[in-house]
């Protein structure tokens, strides 16, 4: 059960500018080197040693080994769905929401799925057409979306019953205050774009561009016009 302490404690661990600053270079999906995030952070490899360190210790961040190298990245969607959340939280409105690059705004990468406006269409989508229900207590794919995934070519998780917050979820977009898709679905959709060259990511960034092929099957299977 969640205790007081516990959630003070993540609280108080995520509101540190240099931890805050290593798990948002850490939200488009990549495992970081601690030198990497030291420098995404502005801080000495000992500092963030220590900071990695407590957010291992407190299960927002796993450890992969590779070789003599160690890489670090966001421990679960769970934890990276409460980071968007925040950001969310975070800015002030009526200011314009999100961020201020227009190109992030328009898709970019939400962990190990996509967001943005565009995202935010596909999501809308899906659910005036009835492939996708979306409710206060999370989402389930329905027949006529698992349908359309396959005519895509999207591989779902096998043993899936398409319900369930895990399998599919809403997420609330940071720059756009309403829902597009996660789970294991918006995880899939987002591997499916990037391997048919659909979409391509900006280095060093978590923004992405549709490519032509991308925007004609936004046009094609969601009737999403970029």
């Amino acid at each position: 059960m969640l205790s007081i302490t516990g959630l003070a404690e993540i609280a108080a661990l995520v509101g540190d500018p240099s931890r805050a600053a290593m798990l948002m270079a850490l939200m488009d999906g990549r495992a970081l080197t601690a030198g990497e995030l030291a420098r995404a952070a502005g801080v000495t490899a000992q500092t963030a040693s220590g900071h990695l360190a407590r957010m291992l210790e407190a299960k927002l961040l796993a450890l992969e080994a590779q070789g003599r190298h160690r890489y670090y990245r966001i421990a679960s969607p769970a934890v990276a769905g409460m980071l968007e959340a925040m950001m969310v939280a975070a800015a002030p409105p009526p200011i314009r929401t999100g961020p201020r690059d227009a190109a992030m705004r328009r898709a970019r990468i939400c962990y190990d799925h996509l967001a943005g406006e565009i995202s935010v269409a596909v999501a809308d989508a899906m659910t005036a057409r009835g492939q996708i229900d979306i409710g206060t207590d999370g989402a389930a794919l329905t027949d006529a979306g698992r349908a359309l995934l396959d005519e895509i070519g999207v591989e779902l998780p096998p043993c899936s019953d398409g319900k369930g917050a895990v399998f599919c979820r809403p997420c609330l977009d940071w720059s756009e205050r309403r829902h597009h898709i996660a789970g294991a679905v918006g995880a899939a959709l987002y591997r499916t774009f990037l391997a048919r060259n659909w979409i391509r990511r900006e280095n060093g960034s978590r923004t992405v561009t549709f490519t032509p092929p991308g925007r004609d099957a936004l046009r094609r299977y969601f009737g999403v016009d970029t």
